[in-house]
C-alpha cells in the first residue's frame, strides 16, 4: 500500500472514530398508540416519547400526509437523585383522525439528526352495525373476542361507554364470571367517534378473561348507573343556583362463552394455551472456559403473549450432571397488562459451580405449548447446552520451568518469580547494594504481615461469634468491611446479617438464600478465605450487589402486600 493510500485509509478511520460520540448520543425516540386497530371515525392519540433531549424541534408535517391533527401537546417530566436530574421523559401528544382505511404507517418524524422509528397501524371502516336511537344521549357496548375459546385461554372483553352529556359522576359494574380469571388492562382509553352523524365521545375499557372451565359461559350485563347534569337550573334563585342533575341508569348486552375442551392430542403434556412463548438463556461468563470452584450464572426467560404469569412452568432442568452444583434462585415473576392483553415473564437465575474439570452436557429445556390462533401444539426449545470445565490450577501454572520450593510454601512463589540467573549483573555500587538490601527487608516485613492474618484466620475452626446485633449495625459493619477491603471483617458482619434475616450460620447457607449475583459475590468472598490460593479480596463489588439485592427485596415485598386501588368511572 503505498503513502498516498495510507492517508486515505487513515482519514476514513479518524472521520468515523470522531463520529462515534455523536452515533453513542443519538437520542432514542420511540412512537406508540393508545389502541390499535381503529375505525376511521374515531380520533386515536399518538406519542412520540424521548428520553433525553433530541438533536432538534421536530418536523411533525409528514404526520399531516395520512391524519388529521385534532389536538397537540408537549410535556416534560424528569426523575431526581441526590438532588440532580438523572433522567428525563419528553412527550410529543396527538389527537389525530385517520383520511382513510387499510394499513397506515405513522411515518418517521426526524428530530435534527434524530429519528422516530415507523409504526404501522390498522384502520378500518366507520361501525354502522350500532342500533342506536337519534336520541340516546348515553349507552355501552361490550364485545368478547374469540367467543369460542379454549379452556384457560385468553379471552379480550371491551366495553365502550357512548355519551353525549357531562357526566357529574357514575359508578359501573366490573364483569363478573364465577368460572374464570379476570384482570382488567391497563388505563382506559378515550376519543371521540361519529354515529349516524352524531358527535359522541367514547371510554374504552378492556379486560382479559381466562375462563376455568369448558361449555357455555355468560358474563352478566354490566350496569351503569350515572349523574348527569342537564344544563339549565332551578327558577328558584335563578342564575346562582346549581344546575339540575339527573340520574340514568344504562346496561349492556349479556355476552357468552362457548368455551372449548382441551384437545385430545395434548395428552399427559402441559397445558400451556397463548398466542406466542419464546424461551432463551444467557450467561455470566464463559460457559466453555469455566474453572472449577468458580461460579457462573446462567439466567433462563421464559415469555408469552395472551396467559397469566402463575400459568408459566418451572425451568429448572433434571438430570443435571453430578459433578456441578446447582444453587437455583427464587424466580422473577412479571405480568405486562397491554391493550393486546397480558404478556408473562418467568425469570430464573442459577448458579452453577463444577467441582471436577471436563466436557458436561447440560439437558435441552422444551416447553410445550398450544398455539390459539393456529390452534397448533408448539415447542419453544433451549437445545443442549456443552460446557467445558478446566482445573483452576491449570489457569494459575507458571510458564517458567518449576524450581524447588523453599520450606515456608506461602512465600515460595512470590520469592522465585524470578530467577538468580536472570537478573542483570549488580553494578558495582555499594549504595545501591544497601538499597536493594533495604527494600528486600522491608518488603519480606509487610508480606509476613499479610501473611499472619491468615495463618490464624484458616487455623481457626470453631464457629464464629454470632452474638445478635441490629440489622443496620451488621450491614453498616459489611459496608465498612468492604469499603476496608478486608475479607474476614466482611465474613463476620455477613453472618451476622445472615443469622438475623435467616437464621443461618454459614456463608455457603446464607448465599442460598440471596439472589444469583450477591450468591457468586459470597461465593468468591469464601473462596478467598478457605481456598489453598488466596488472592487479594476487592469488597466494592459484594457490598453493590448486597445493596442491590436488599433494594429488589424490599421492592417486590411492597409489591406483594401493596391492594390495588378500586377504580371509578
Amino acid at each position: 500500500m503505498n503513502t498516498h493510500a495510507y492517508k486515505i485509509t487513515f482519514l476514513l478511520l479518524l472521520g468515523y472514530w470522531l463520529s462515534l460520540p455523536f452515533i453513542a448520543n443519538a437520542a432514542d425516540i420511540k412512537v406508540s398508540v393508545d389502541r390499535n386497530p381503529i375505525a376511521v371515525n374515531e380520533s386515536f392519540q399518538i406519542t412520540f416519547t424521548a428520553t433525553e433531549t433530541p438533536d432538534d424541534d421536530p418536523d411533525f408535517s409528514k404526520l399531516q400526509e395520512d391524519f388529521s391533527i385534532l389536538e397537540q401537546s408537549q410535556s416534560e417530566n424528569g426523575t431526581w437523585s441526590n438532588r440532580k436530574k438523572s433522567s428525563k421523559v419528553i412527550q410529543w401528544i396527538f389527537s389525530v383522525t385517520a383520511k382513510k382505511t387499510g394499513k397506515l404507517t405513522i411515518p418517521a418524524i426526524q428530530f435534527g439528526n434524530d429519528s422516530s422509528t415507523p409504526l404501522a397501524v390498522t384502520i378500518t371502516p366507520a361501525d354502522n352495525k350500532l342500533k342506536v336511537d337519534s336520541n340516546a344521549d348515553l349507552f355501552m357496548e361490550v364485545s368478547a373476542s374469540p367467543e369460542t375459546p379454549y379452556l384457560q385461554a385468553q379471552v379480550l372483553y371491551t366495553l365502550k361507554l357512548y355519551t353525549r352529556v357531562e357526566i357529574a359522576r357514575a359508578r359501573l359494574d366490573e364483569p363478573q364470571l364465577p368460572d374464570a380469571v379476570i384482570e382488567k388492562l391497563g388505563e382506559d382509553s378515550n376519543y371521540n367517534t361519529q354515529i349516524n352523524g352524531v358527535d359522541y365521545s367514547v371510554t374504552e375499557r378492556k379486560y382479559a378473561i381466562f375462563p376455568q372451565k369448558s361449555g357455555a359461559l355468560t358474563i352478566k350485563p354490566l350496569q351503569l348507573i350515572a349523574e348527569i347534569s342537564s344544563g339549565s337550573r332551578s327558577t328558584f334563585n335563578g342564575f346562582f343556583s346549581q344546575p339540575l342533575i339527573q340520574n340514568k341508569r344504562v346496561e349492556s348486552k349479556a355476552v357468552t362463552l362457548n368455551v372449548k375442551a382441551i384437545p385430545a392430542n395434548i395428552g399427559s403434556k402441559r397445558w400451556l394455551p397463548a398466542e406466542q412463548v419464546s424461551i432463551s438463556q444467557q450467561w455470566s461468563g464463559d460457559f466453555q472456559q469455566m474453572a472449577v470452584g468458580e461460579p457462573i450464572t446462567r439466567t433462563l426467560r421464559l415469555q408469552a403473549t395472551g396467559i397469566s404469569v402463575g400459568q408459566l412452568p418451572s425451568l429448572s432442568a433434571s438430570n443435571i450432571p453430578a459433578d456441578l452444583k446447582v444453587y437455583p434462585d427464587q424466580p422473577a415473576l412479571n405480568e405486562q397488562k397491554t391493550v393486546d392483553g397480558l404478556v408473562a415473564v418467568r425469570e430464573e437465575k442459577q448458579a452453577i459451580i463444577p467441582s471436577k474439570a471436563g466436557n458436561y452436557t447440560l439437558p435441552a429445556i422444551e416447553i410445550p405449548w398450544f398455539n390459539t390462533k393456529t390452534e397448533q401444539l408448539e415447542m419453544a426449545i433451549i437445545p443442549a447446552t456443552e460446557i467445558s470445565v478446566v482445573a483452576a490450577a491449570a489457569q494459575a501454572a507458571p510458564t517458567t520451568t518449576p524450581i524447588t520450593q523453599p520450606s515456608a510454601p506461602q512465600i515460595a512463589p512470590a520469592v522465585n518469580t524470578t530467577k538468580p540467573e536472570q537478573l542483570p549483573p549488580a553494578p558495582e555500587n555499594p549504595l545501591w547494594m544497601w538499597s536493594t538490601l533495604f527494600l528486600a527487608i522491608g518488603w519480606l516485613a509487610t508480606l509476613g504481615y499479610f501473611l499472619r492474618p491468615r495463618k490464624n484466620h484458616l487455623s481457626q475452626q470453631q464457629p464464629e461469634d454470632l452474638t445478635p446485633v441490629k440489622l443496620s449495625e451488621a450491614i453498616v459493619a459489611l459496608k465498612k468491611a468492604c469499603a476496608d477491603n478486608n475479607a474476614t471483617a466482611a465474613k463476620t458482619a455477613l453472618l451476622a446479617w445472615g443469622k438475623l434475616q435467616f437464621d443461618e450460620v454459614s456463608l455457603g447457607t446464607i448465599a442460598s438464600h440471596c439472589e444469583a449475583r450477591l450468591r457468586d459475590e459470597i461465593m468468591v468472598l469464601n473462596q478467598v478465605l478457605y481456598g489453598q490460593n488466596p488472592s487479594e479480596w476487592q469488597g466494592k463489588k459484594l457490598f453493590q450487589t448486597f445493596s442491590e439485592n436488599n433494594a429488589r427485596t424490599k421492592t417486590t415485598k411492597l409489591e406483594q402486600s401493596a391492594l390495588k386501588p378500586l377504580y371509578r368511572l
